[in-house]
């Protein structure tokens, strides 16, 4: 590994099994109209072949690439290592997206923008992908009661303490971009397994006490996979998601591939 240069901007995709799916993510960030920037990809203890995919794929990448590896499990435990390796290195600039995920072409320059005008967390827009072929609930219903849920979490009491410096707004794990400087402030993503908390959402608001310069960005935009609301409908997916008030029946049921 060389260290980023200043003002490095650095993506970490923590990855647990995704063989299979990993590779249309790599293509994605491949196809970034900007393409200055260090991809980490965080190896959570993978038991399929996702680390030879990233490897493969590093060898003609138009970007530096380095595999870490992260044993004990959790979605947050992985980010938080890769944000932490990548501070390590130099990068002043964290974006985070998921190994299920394709961010549109535009996403680092959008996300570089927001930052370099001062944002210090920005967070995205999240959209089904496409190449699942979304039924029309899965684009416009499911959405709208994310946004719905996410409009009651603003007027949540646990929301409004009077320690936050700026109101909640909707965040989403697998898009959104933060500075190297706050993340270290506020203590950056708790290391915990899935099915124990959001981890997204515990960062904002440990962001949110430390900073008002977070914004939702409408235009900063990642495609997600649909397995998990397929797999398990959309009821017990928006109680997964509102507090982990529906948890699968063993922790091999939380990762969905």
């Amino acid at each position: 590994m060389t260290g980023l240069a200043v003002n490095g901007l650095a993506v970490i995709v923590p990855a647990y099994n995704e063989a299979a799916t990993i590779g249309a993510t790599l293509d994605a960030l491949a196809a970034q109209t900007d393409r200055d920037f260090r991809l980490i990809v965080v190896d959570n203890a993978s038991t399929d072949g996702t680390v030879e995919v990233v490897r493969r794929f590093a060898a003609t990448a138009p970007f530096p690439v380095d595999v870490v590896t992260e044993a004990t499990p959790g979605a947050g435990t992985a980010a938080d290592t890769g944000f932490r390796y990548a501070i390590g290195a130099g990068a002043t600039i964290l974006a985070r997206t998921d190994a299920d995920c394709l961010p549109a072409p535009d996403w680092i320059a959008v996300l570089r923008a927001y930052l370099n005008r001062g944002v210090d967390l920005v967070c995205g827009r999240s959209e089904p992908r496409r190449d699942e072929q979304p039924t029309w609930a899965e684009r416009h219903v499911f959405p709208a009661v994310v946004r719905l849920a996410a409009t009651y979490g603003r007027y949540r009491a646990a929301h409004r303490r009077p320690e936050y410096r700026t109101p909640y707004v909707l965040v989403h794990g697998h898009n959104l971009a933060v500075t190297a400087d706050l993340y270290q402030r506020c203590g950056g993503t708790v290391r915990e397994a899935l099915e124990d908390g959001s981890e997204d959402v515990t960062m904002l608001n440990r962001a949110r006490r430390v900073t008002d310069r977070i914004v939702r960005a409408e235009d900063l935009v990642v495609q997600a996979s649909l397995r998990r609301l397929r797999a398990w409908g959309a009821r017990r997916t928006l109680l997964w998601y509102w507090d982990r008030r529906w948890r699968p029946p063993t922790s091999r049921e939380v990762h969905v591939r």
